[in-house]
């Protein structure tokens, strides 16, 4: 493997600390406040167990009020850094800083974000970054602007060199706007790539994002992908899902080898108040220090989709979260957080 200065971690390498956007009643969330914003407790609550919280809130009264909630339920505050930053959604996942290593020290690279390709309104959103840094919240970490829109969620590093993502995401006009030979040749430059594996199967109904990988496959290891399997012949996923495990069966690792396929139970579908099919995906888990967060269903699948994460990451405690509040707004727990790695300090609340 070539030695580059750039580094893109895994998501399971030791991190600092989670980066989360709490959700205000300005927003798409408005509905589901009372239901949602205890998802972000535990979410918060379970980081903080393990390592620090970083929170972006809209102003200074929503950060008064998350620091309640997140004292009654005693969570360690000294883990938790409060900023006071415009927001319009909650998806730090996208809007978030992707750090990379370059030659050993962290650089917070923060692409353009605009709203999945103009879905929906997002000026504020892709400032959230920049802003948080001009608060020192990163302390003294540097940040870059990229002038390319790339969405966290969209990618996946198994921290050797390779990256997995979709072409239905990265190649959309609304995207890069950039070729596949040109995106990955500026991706690979970004993050000291050897290689960009490419999926072109792989979507769930609800999904605004064009296919991100982080609900379809993820690594679990250099050598290990689990993937959101359908095994329902009558369900609309059944043959995207299948010829997308089908791709997964034909990769190879950097070393030749086959890969190895962990399928993730399939969750009975559920819906929106208006009958739109809700994107909900076991691959959509987060890795922290210790333990793996991943989202649940209130679904018989869930105990199967839990045992299998946990046969992936020996020695980490692995936790459900109820995540059924955050698919109703066509997201779920990996979407919502974005890790920050251990290289990076954290500078104190300023809100």
């Amino acid at each position: 493997m070539t030695e580059h200065a750039n580094v893109l971690p895994a998501e399971w390498a030791p991190q600092v600390g989670v980066m989360l956007t709490w959700p205000h009643e300005d927003s798409d969330w408005r509905p589901f406040l009372g239901a949602v914003e205890p998802v972000f407790v535990r979410i918060a609550a379970e980081v903080a167990r393990r390592e620090e919280v970083l929170i972006a809130c809209r102003d200074a009264a929503l950060a008064s009020h998350v620091r309640g909630l997140l004292r009654a339920a005693e969570v360690d505050l000294d883990r938790v850094h409060l900023h006071a930053v415009p927001t319009q959604d909650t998806w730090a996942r996208d809007h978030g800083p992707i750090t990379i290593l370059r030659k050993g020290w962290p650089l917070l690279l923060d692409f353009g974000f605009n709203g999945w390709g103009g879905k929906f309104a997002a000026d504020q959103d892709d400032q959230i970054s920049r802003r948080l840094h001009g608060l020192g919240a990163f302390d003294h970490g540097a940040i870059a602007r990229v002038a390319l829109v790339l969405e966290g969620g969209s990618i996946e590093s198994d921290g050797e060199g390779t990256l997995l993502t979709t072409r239905q995401c990265l190649l959309a006009a609304t995207r890069s706007g950039l070729g596949e030979a040109e995106l990955t040749a500026q991706l690979s430059a970004l993050f000291g790539l050897e290689r960009v594996l490419w999926l072109d199967h792989g979507h769930l109904e609800g999904d605004d994002t064009d296919g991100h990988i982080d609900t379809l496959a993820r690594f679990t290891d250099p050598a290990t992908i689990a993937y959101q399997a359908c095994d329902d012949p009558a369900d609309p996923h059944f043959a995207g899902l299948r010829a997308m495990a089908e791709e997964l069966a034909a990769l190879r690792t950097l070393g030749g080898a086959p890969y190895q396929l962990v399928p993730l139970p399939w969750p009975r579908a559920r819906f929106s108040a208006e009958g739109e099919r809700l994107p909900a995906s076991y691959a959509n888990f987060l890795v922290i220090n210790d333990a793996v967060l991943v989202p649940t269903y209130d679904d018989p699948a869930d105990a199967g989709a839990l045992a299998a994460l946990a046969a992936c990451f020996p020695g980490r405690e692995v936790v459900g979260i109820d995540c059924v509040p955050v698919i109703e707004q066509y997201g779920s727990l990996h979407c919502l957080t974005m890790q920050l790695p251990r290289h990076l300090s954290l500078g104190p609340g300023s809100a």
